[in-house]
């Protein structure tokens, strides 16, 4: 639940009554247009609530009730308190009234820093999650597993080149290309997975920049798979579920 700093002291003293003059229309105000504010006021209540309801009821004479509320009509509630003889029976009814504030003021700052540790909780996913893509890049280069194919372009001189990167058991690639030529408008080329069995698997469509080189990173496939070949065609800049040309670069996953 957000609630907004600057009131959160307010809520307090409305929750028990004691907010007064411009700073209880300001905040009535505000509570007119702001829900969550308005949770966190009925959240105080409920929690003064339990806490008057587990506090002894102690109840004053009944000829000093008599006198007091006859004061009250006539003084202001601090002259009338001090002046009533048997004040000392009003004592639990401030202990409990401190209390609840006690307690209300250790509600909010429980909420705060659960708060901060939802959020601390969100960065260190994302952190963990960053490394663990950083692990797996590593992995893909480094692992004596990898599966490392050179493409060359099919009846040309070799001038355009292309390295795939493979892990099998985990599904992660890398290919790194140079010297491509540059395509025509709404045209990409395509990076393919040839299995021993089955039909080519999209592995990543690229265009490569002004002075011909291209990457694809980690690009979604199942893992486990056996390369027979790595291959890349021309193919409309959204990609094709399927080879719509023929084949351009080709390379042996041997």
């Amino acid at each position: 639940m957000t609630v907004h700093p600057q009131f959160e002291e307010d809520l307090a003293l409305y929750a028990l009554g004691e907010l007064l003059d411009e700073n209880r229309v300001a905040l009535e105000k505000h509570l007119e247009d702001c829900a969550s504010c308005r949770r966190e006021l009925e959240q105080l209540r409920g929690d003064m609530a339990v806490l008057a309801l587990s506090s002894p009821e102690s109840r004053p004479p009944r000829r000093a009730r008599e006198r007091l509320m006859h004061a009250i009509s006539r003084e202001p509630r601090w002259t009338v308190i001090l002046k009533a003889r048997n004040w000392r029976g009003l004592i639990p009814y401030f202990a409990a009234a401190v209390l609840a504030l006690v307690a209300v003021v250790f509600s909010m700052q429980n909420r705060k820093l659960h708060r901060q540790l939802a959020d601390l909780r969100v960065s260190s996913a994302e952190q963990h999650a960053e490394l663990e893509q950083v692990r797996r890049t590593l992995a893909t280069f480094t692992s004596p597993d990898t599966i490392r194919v050179t493409l060359v372009a099919v009846k040309a001189p070799p001038q355009p080149q292309g390295k795939a990167f493979y892990l099998r058991r985990r599904g992660t690639l890398i290919f790194l290309a140079n010297n491509l030529p540059q395509l025509p408008s709404k045209k990409a080329y395509e990076l393919w997975l040839i299995p021993r069995a089955g039909a080519p698997l999209p592995a990543g469509v690229f265009k490569p920049d002004p002075h011909g080189s291209a990457t694809v990173v980690n690009p979604p496939l199942p893992p486990g798979l056996e390369p027979k070949a790595f291959a890349i065609t021309v193919e409309p800049e959204q990609g094709s579920p399927a080879p719509t040309s023929a084949i351009i670069m080709i390379g042996s996953g041997q």
